[in-house]
């Protein structure tokens, strides 16, 4: 996988200034207004966004810089079906990165952001994010969550609209910095319906729609990631025909107060006393499930890492499982006895090992 610096070409020692610079050359660049139908450029536009999320988030940068890909829910392969691995869709990029799209020069070539663009045919989808647990991850789990979509209101009727005449879009020619260009953009009377709303109920909208909550089941299955998405068909908004869009569900990864996240695998830290570290033993640690019983193996060199097979995270989609990997730290007193520091002479003389005469090399 590409590194995120590579992407937006800067040095990994780069301010927010520099790398919002970057990707709005790369974004103007690749633009699909600028590029039709050009996959190549589309897929360029959407890593250098997906870059540009990682890297403008303090936070999320610092994951990146330390764990790489996998910190920041990049890593392994994509998913499959209604499931991905880190990804974002244009209505994503245009609706987080408003900011970068308005303003000359995209306003001026593009006609604005892209955060009115809607397929014509159906209505707008919905976004929301669904916070998760490790164990909810873990386990898989059912969720209920409360979405507002706009829907049309029973008895709305509608007329052709007068400004593009049913077409659901203008066409304008712009003198820009690459010169004239010819753009198509969607209505701005309609918003691309080709429709104006004639008879319009009561209590709904200068469109004819009114608001309706809804609460939604999402059935998460185990070993989603951050980042991950879901998409319900059909539980988006409604356009003016009473079609409507989707549903997207983000997820993300609520903080564990033990665990770290890498991939499929599961990172814990833990301290054992001088003496269990030199004599070995058996101590409780936690796991995503529960608790469990970890072996300490005598003669443990402090950041030595032990692996519990089968204690991580499912695999999206499979049936294997990570591990839990479990680092451990040697406790050093800092203040000791006087019979301690005895104790530890004696023992220094048993464990050191055997010292050779120094030998005088000539140079």
């Amino acid at each position: 996988m590409k590194d995120l610096y590579e992407t937006i070409g800067v040095q990994k020692n780069a301010t927010k200034d520099e790398i919002k610079k970057a990707y709005r050359k790369l974004a103007l660049k690749y633009h699909p207004d600028r590029n039709p139908d050009d996959k190549e450029a589309e897929t360029n536009f959407k890593e250098a966004a997906e870059a540009y999320a990682v890297l403008s988030d303090d936070q999320k940068r610092s994951q990146y810089d330390q764990f790489g890909h996998a910190g920041v829910g990049m890593g392994g392969s994509p998913g499959q079906g209604d499931f991905s691995g880190f990804h974002m869709s244009m209505d994503d990029i245009f609706s987080q990165f408003g900011d970068i799209f308005g303003g000359s020069p995209f306003e001026s070539i593009f006609g604005g952001g892209g955060r009115q663009r809607r397929s014509r045919g159906r209505g707008s989808d919905i976004s929301v994010r669904l916070h998760l647990t490790y164990e909810e991850i873990a386990k898989g789990v059912e969720k209920k969550i409360k979405i507002n979509k706009t829907i049309l209101a029973p008895g709305a009727e509608f007329t052709t609209c007068p400004t593009c005449h049913g077409q659901g879009q203008v066409s304008t020619v712009q003198k820009t910095i690459l010169g004239h260009m010819q753009t198509t953009s969607i209505c701005p009377h309609c918003e691309g319906s080709g429709k104006r709303i004639g008879n319009r109920p009561a209590g709904s909208g200068p469109d004819g729609m009114i608001k309706k909550e809804e609460t939604i089941k999402i059935k998460v299955p185990p070993g989603v990631e951050d980042g991950n998405y879901m998409t319900i068909n059909g539980q988006g908004n409604e356009d003016i025909n009473g079609h409507p869009g989707d549903l997207i569900v983000m997820f993300t990864e609520k903080d564990h107060v033990h665990f770290v996240r890498d991939g499929e695998h599961v990172l814990l830290e833990v301290r054992v006393s001088y003496p269990m570290a030199v004599e070995g033993g058996k101590i409780e640690i936690p796991t995503l499930d529960g608790k469990a019983e970890l072996k300490i193996p005598s003669g443990i060199q402090p950041g030595q890492v032990l692996r519990m097979r089968g204690k991580g995270f499912p695999r999206l989609r499979s049936r294997a499982t990570g591990d839990q990997l479990v680092k451990v730290q040697v406790d050093i007193p800092a203040n000791i006895s006087k019979s301690v520091k005895k104790t530890i002479e004696r023992l220094k003389t048993e464990l050191d090992p055997i010292k050779k005469p120094f030998t005088k090399i000539d140079i």
